[in-house]
């Protein structure tokens, strides 16, 4: 008798989601993200403006301070209504800063929005052209080397500390007050080395101010076409790209996910989108739920064991 009660409870659950995913959305759906104008309200902006229109319902982008982004989503109802944008500092953060929430266990996936590689760039007065004779220079002049990095946790920072840990090298990080004053500091001469965004170094390549020798993807980019990727540059493994995407509260309905990502591909998907994001320095890169909890993983794991090899730990 017991074992048919819950049994019951459990088909009722169940109706009761099915029922709710069916009507979803009724009203307005929020995406929490980021400050206007920060990297993660643009791919946010675009993704709204898509999904609004096959949703019937407005998509406002509600914008907050970034360190309290994944708190207050964390936190919402999960009835698909409140949903997160936010970037690859979600999920490595927490390995460099103890934070109030579960990257994976306190959030539901919803899609990958985009992807924008690292790309290793010198000083043109370095001696190397590739990877290969970059790392054998940084071994024969051991803490010889330096690489700038716009501050403890940026996306070049942990880049630095990942080339480190899979190339056996010493590129000692020579911290800026943000990734420009870095780039400058690489053009001018007085760093030798620096992981840039595309939007940073493409001009600086061209113009021959900057030389770069590889990217950070984990395949071809049209943000750096030409160029070989680390890990295919003799460091298996390497990856380092900045990456966008959504979340909604765990526990939220897989029904209601399953839409929601339906839309995001369809938006992502579209030529305009592409462009618009190309021009941006970025890729649309949509994919599926599980793809997104699995790249999370996998990011998680091999940059928690670069940092663990250089003694950085979670302060």
């Amino acid at each position: 008798m017991k074992r048919l009660a819950t049994g019951a409870v459990v088909s009722l659950a169940l109706v009761a989601a099915g029922a709710l995913a069916q009507e979803y959305p009724a009203r307005a759906i929020r995406i929490v993200t980021s400050p206007t104008g920060g990297g993660n309200d643009f791919p946010a902006r675009i993704v709204a403006r898509g999904i609004s229109a096959p949703l019937g319902q407005q998509v406002v982008v509600d914008n907050r301070p970034t360190n309290l982004l994944a708190d207050l989503v964390a936190k919402a109802v999960p009835d698909g209504y409140t949903l997160l944008v936010t970037g690859s500092a979600h999920w490595l953060g927490p390995l460099l800063e103890k934070v109030s929430y579960d990257p994976i266990g306190d959030f539901a996936a919803i899609s990958l929005l985009d992807r924008s590689p690292t790309i290793l760039v010198v000083h043109p007065s370095l001696p190397v052209k590739s990877v290969k004779q970059m790392i054998a220079f940084a071994k024969a002049r051991p803490g010889g080397l330096n690489v700038a990095v716009g501050g403890v946790g940026t996306s070049n920072y942990i880049a630095a500390i990942l080339f480190n840990h899979l190339a056996g090298v010493n590129l000692v990080r020579v911290p800026y007050k943000g990734t420009g004053p870095a780039m400058t500091a690489v053009m001018s001469g007085e760093v030798e080395a620096i992981f840039a965004t595309p939007s940073g170094a493409a001009p600086h390549m061209k113009s021959g101010r900057l030389r770069g020798l590889a990217t950070g993807s984990t395949r071809p980019s049209a943000l750096a076409r030409g160029l070989p990727t680390l890990a295919e540059s003799g460091l298996p493994g390497f990856a380092s790209e900045s990456l966008h995407a959504m979340f909604a509260p765990a526990k939220t309905p897989p029904a209601i996910i399953a839409r929601l990502n339906r839309e995001v591909a369809r938006t992502l998907q579209s030529a305009e989108v592409a462009e618009l994001f190309l021009n941006a320095g970025i890729e649309a890169a949509p994919g599926s739920p599980e793809d997104l909890t699995a790249l999370m993983k996998t990011e998680m794991a091999n940059v928690g064991r670069a940092l663990k090899a250089a003694g950085v730990v979670a302060q």
